[in-house]
């Protein structure tokens, strides 16, 4: 072969090394940039130490860059090695949700430490296309063990927008949650009270909850065991008055449109629906601010001892309104709306001065639509006071107030014409009827006793368990 084909050849050797090289290069290049050779391994929502009661499902999560291929999870206690079944929740892509469910023991078997053994694969093409593995142990807790939850005392009886007061023991090691239920749809927080491990809450039956139910203590553990003990209490259905309220152009114009724009609606056309617009959209809102407030700043401190004071009305005034009325709003001689008159109206003099009657923490000051320039004040125990239309107030937020403070002057801020003062009793964010806070005979008999002989009853337990 002469020099110049061995130049050739060299030449073509030397590409073809070059264009291997390349061809590696791409490959190596591929392997490691598609996404289909993505080296990540999947991952598990399941905290390493949880608490399990054998009887609910466990919720897992498996999430992955690109598909989960398959999973499983294998149960191991002191005598046990158990691949446990699973039941699919929902499948997409890069996540599989799962209940884990128990295995069957035998009825002798009480573990209390286990480990659960998860090996998840994904769908990538890395390690030599067996995928991505995730391999974890997870220590989970064996508890079977219910809450202790008991009512030691509650109120008598309660009204429909009135109030009660119930004090409870719940005892777990792994206690998570615990209130009072109003027929499975109002929440009450449990406030600590008087010693370890005891409860007192005031909780109402709102007025627009017409059908009474059951009231229930409930108390949940980490392991989800849940107890529910039932609330004795006798009811008394409220006798509803209804007042037939004509709205006027005038009104409309000088007040709904006012408060509607002041607090950012948008107007519309009709008159009727703009009054219906302030007096349902904006009302609701109103309640609902009222009630977060109210449960997002509620004192949750300790409680020793119950000092709470009646309620007065507002200095020689005549009440206006009472709590509980239902007012049908007429305009044109149709009814167009109606809704519940929430706590008391009370007038005197054109900005009267106004005191509070107990000791309290300015939680809320601010504009608050129907109800104009508002305050609230809360006094422990989940009970709050609403002053509402005020013209001007004498305290900020968070100042701390003593019982016999002036604090505001009455107004006719909101969805009114006339000066006045809607005063109102608020549990838990709730409006309830203020008449019975402001009956000594009804706070001694059915709030300051009831949790009086509660702790008697507590220092009864305490004294045989120590």
């Amino acid at each position: 072969m002469n020099y110049t084909n061995r130049r050739k050849n060299n030449k073509a050797k030397k590409i073809l090394i070059y264009i291997a090289i390349i061809l590696i290069i791409a490959s190596g290049a591929f392997v490691f940039l598609s996404p289909i050779f993505e080296k990540n391994s999947p991952k598990i929502s399941l905290e390493n130490d949880i608490f399990w009661n054998l009887k609910s499902p466990l919720k897992v999560n498996f999430s992955d860059d690109t598909e989960i291929k398959s999973y499983s999870i294998t149960y191991i206690d002191e005598k046990n090695e158990i691949k446990l079944d699973t039941k699919l929740l929902n499948s997409t892509k890069g996540s599989v949700d799962l209940n884990i469910l128990a295995p069957k023991l035998d009825r002798n078997d009480k573990p209390q430490n286990v480990v659960l053994k998860v090996e998840v694969f994904d769908t990538s093409k890395w390690n030599f296309f067996m995928g991505n593995k995730l391999t974890k142990e997870i220590k989970v807790k064996v508890d079977r063990k219910r809450p202790i939850a008991n009512v030691i005392n509650n109120s008598y009886l309660i009204r429909q927008g009135g109030s009660a007061v119930v004090v409870v023991e719940v005892k777990d090691e792994n206690l998570k949650d615990l209130y009072i239920s109003f027929n499975n749809k109002e929440r009450f927080e449990l406030i600590p009270f008087y010693k370890e491990n005891f409860y007192m809450a005031i909780i109402a039956w709102p007025i627009d909850i017409e059908t009474f139910q059951r009231v229930n203590l409930v108390a949940t553990d980490r392991a989800k065991n849940k107890t529910v003990t039932k609330v004795p209490l006798y009811i008394k259905n409220l006798k509803v008055k209804v007042d037939n309220l004509k709205i006027s152009d005038n009104f409309i114009n000088k007040v709904s449109k006012n408060v509607l724009s002041k607090s950012g609606y948008d107007l519309p056309t009709e008159q009727a629906e703009v009054f219906v617009k302030e007096n349902r959209d904006l009302r609701a809102r109103n309640i609902n601010k009222i009630k977060d407030e109210t449960r997002k700043n509620m004192n949750m401190e300790f409680v020793s001892k119950f000092n709470l004071k009646v309620f007065k009305q507002l200095r020689g005034s005549k009440e206006f309104a009472g709590f509980g009325e239902r007012r049908h709003y007429i305009y044109k001689g149709n009814k167009i709306d109606e809704a519940w008159h929430l706590g008391m109206d009370w007038a005197s003099i054109k900005k009267a001065k106004i005191y509070t009657a107990n000791d309290g923490k300015v939680i809320f000051k601010d504009y608050l639509g129907i109800y104009g320039n508002s305050l609230i004040i809360d006094h422990k125990y989940g009970v709050a006071s609403l002053y509402a239309h005020t013209s001007r107030a004498n305290v900020e937020l968070n100042d701390e107030v003593s019982a016999g403070s002036q604090i505001a002057n009455t107004g006719s801020t909101g969805a009114v014409f006339g000066d006045h003062l809607h005063f109102g009793v608020l549990v838990q964010g709730i409006e309830v009827n203020p008449t019975e806070w402001m009956d000594r005979y009804w706070l001694r008999e059915n709030v300051t006793k009831i949790i009086n002989q509660a702790k008697k009853v507590i220092d009864s337990k305490w004294n045989k368990e120590q």
